[in-house]
């Protein structure tokens, strides 16, 4: 049961980001937090649905907008790289830690480019935040290696112009696969037929990933997980391995 609903403003290097802080009906609860795709907003569909059922399963959940995208301040063009969108979803991390509105016991979820954030940010978290509790990963249509990326979407929309390709060789050119061999307790969704993210990614990061550890390969599965089987599976395991991450670290000893 949503016990309340909070409207977040944070700054990042200048930027006046934005979010909502779902929180269930517990005494600081576990927390999730979720970093959006390359175009996407914190009103993505996954994330709509897993601050629905995350709260009814007594975690919190923080959705936010990246620097340049939804209701944060930025120019996309001239502010999205994936080190940016790093330290926006760290700064994240410790703004609602610092609220005090939840345990420190954390766990990551992150869609397309959300998820090469996500790994990128969980290594720097487990380096130098020594006191937050991460517990899980959920990771869906994540690159490792920007160089696979296939159809880049380069062509205008009704939300920015058309983006030269100098804008993803000079942002968005990355390799981390060396950072996905510091995640643990995370479980990858992909799509064997997706046509922006090869599944090669998905078979990097769960090569590269200590134990425990799953892979879930969406036959026919696009990019956007748009056939309602897989969403329905994508729902059903999330949640379920949220709630063992959690119960997990709770079960370590101190």
């Amino acid at each position: 049961m949503e016990k309340e609903t909070h409207k977040i403003e944070f700054t990042s290097q200048g930027f006046l980001l934005k979010g909502v802080l779902h929180l269930p009906d517990v005494k600081l609860p576990p927390l999730v937090i979720g970093s959006h795709g390359l175009e996407g907003s914190k009103e993505s569909a996954k994330q709509k649905v897993l601050a629905k059922r995350l709260v009814q399963n007594n975690i919190a959940f923080f959705r936010f907008d990246h620097r340049g995208c939804g209701e944060s301040s930025g120019d996309f063009i001239k502010d999205t790289s994936l080190k940016k969108r790093t330290i926006d979803f760290i700064t994240a991390v410790t703004h609602i830690l610092s609220l005090g509105k939840t345990s420190r016991d954390l766990a990551v979820f992150g869609s397309s480019m959300g998820g090469a954030t996500c790994i990128n940010a969980w290594n720097i978290l487990q380096t130098n935040e020594t006191d937050i509790n991460l517990c899980g990963a959920v990771l869906c249509s994540a690159p490792v290696k920007s160089r696979t990326i296939e159809n880049i979407p380069t062509d205008a929309n009704g939300d920015r112009p058309a983006l030269p390709l100098s804008f993803f060789k000079k942002n968005l050119l990355f390799n981390i696969i060396d950072k996905a061999e510091d995640l643990s307790n995370v479980l990858i969704f992909h799509g064997d037929a997706d046509e922006v993210v090869p599944v090669s990614n998905a078979y990097d990061i769960y090569n590269q990933a200590k134990e425990p550890k799953r892979l879930i390969i969406h036959k026919n599965g696009d990019h956007q997980m748009t056939d309602k089987k897989d969403q329905a599976q994508f729902e059903l395991e999330t949640i379920a391995w949220f709630l063992r991450c959690f119960a997990y670290r709770n079960q370590m000893p101190s």
